[in-house]
């Protein structure tokens, strides 16, 4: 993997690494490229051990086309009409596991088992969300960004608790009392806008009752947020424009696609983890990069690390 893609996140691979031992991943759907080379160079630096769940045959197929038959691994075989994101589950709730990663599964497929109360991998009164966290190239600070797989049109709580997640991970890789935008189209509240008055109101709430240890601005659109000419231009009053860490998306579509557009056209690259679960979840597209499976899985090893999330 390449220095500028590891560089901007040399500090949470860094605390990945303080673990007594490795973290035992347990790997939904294991015959995956790029997610099993992240895996494998985690294991390679010492934080991670991978558990690898799927068919079996496809699993070796892979691992062997990728060169990695004498890496240490573990493959535990489903068959077909077994799910392996609940084989998964069922080795962290036997305490064989401290993680899951998705792996070859389908969106929903993975997401289902993981929410189900049955699986108590829940907390009570916890809204469990997606956070990315992207380093782009041309912003001078790494970005987090929620939620982008969950959440389809957030209400007034579970913004709240989205917010409160970013500012989790954010904590966890070390960045304290951080700067949280809530995006909007406007930064004027309007009531045809549902999301920018319920910004408003989070805000206000915010300054009497804090939701965590943080700055929270908004309703306010994304050239505000990136860019502090472009507040200037406007006359918008706010000292974090050019400087937030973190923004809550208003919908899901509006999350999933800035992450998307800065990962595709913006060369950003970072990690994603699912937060609110008893456990470190992490998540990757089958599409995504080497770097970002990597990444996710060291953001996991740190979280155990720093419990700040499991708060």
């Amino acid at each position: 993997m390449e220095e500028k893609y590891l560089t901007p996140f040399s500090g949470i691979i860094e605390k990945a690494k303080q673990n007594t031992k490795p973290m035992r991943v347990a790997i939904a759907g294991a015959d995956a490229e790029n997610i099993l080379r992240g895996a494998f160079e985690a294991e390679k630096q010492g934080f991670v051990e991978p558990i690898l769940i799927g068919n079996f045959e496809k699993i070796r197929e892979m691992v062997t086309k990728l060169g990695y038959d004498h890496e240490k691994y573990d493959i535990q075989p489903v068959n077909d009409g077994t799910s392996p994101v609940q084989y998964a589950i069922d080795m962290i709730n036997a305490g064989k596991a401290d993680c899951i990663m998705r792996g070859n599964t389908q969106t929903r497929d993975f997401l289902l088992p993981v929410l189900h109360k049955s699986n108590k991998l829940m907390k009570e009164n916890k809204v469990v969300s997606h956070v990315v966290v992207l380093h782009v190239p041309e912003y001078k600070k790494n970005l987090a960004i929620s939620d982008v797989t969950l959440l389809v049109n957030p209400d007034l709580r579970q913004r709240r608790c989205v917010a409160r997640n970013i500012v989790r991970v954010l904590n966890v890789a070390g960045h304290k009392h951080p700067n949280i935008a809530l995006l909007s189209l406007v930064e004027t509240p309007s009531f045809q806008m549902r999301d920018t008055v319920e910004a408003q109101t989070l805000v206000k709430e915010h300054k009497e009752t804090p939701i965590a240890d943080c700055e929270l601005v908004g309703p306010i659109p994304y050239d505000l947020i990136m860019s502090k000419e472009a507040a200037r231009l406007k006359g918008y009053d706010c000292p974090f424009c050019g400087d937030f860490d973190g923004i809550v998306a208003p919908n899901l579509l509006a999350g999933n696609l800035m992450v998307k557009i800065l990962e595709h056209n913006a060369d950003a690259t970072g990690y994603g983890v699912l937060v609110g679960a008893k456990v470190p979840i992490a998540i990757s597209s089958r599409s995504d990069s080497v770097e970002h499976s990597f990444l996710s899985l060291a953001a996991c090893a740190a979280m155990l690390v720093d419990r700040s999330w499991d708060l």
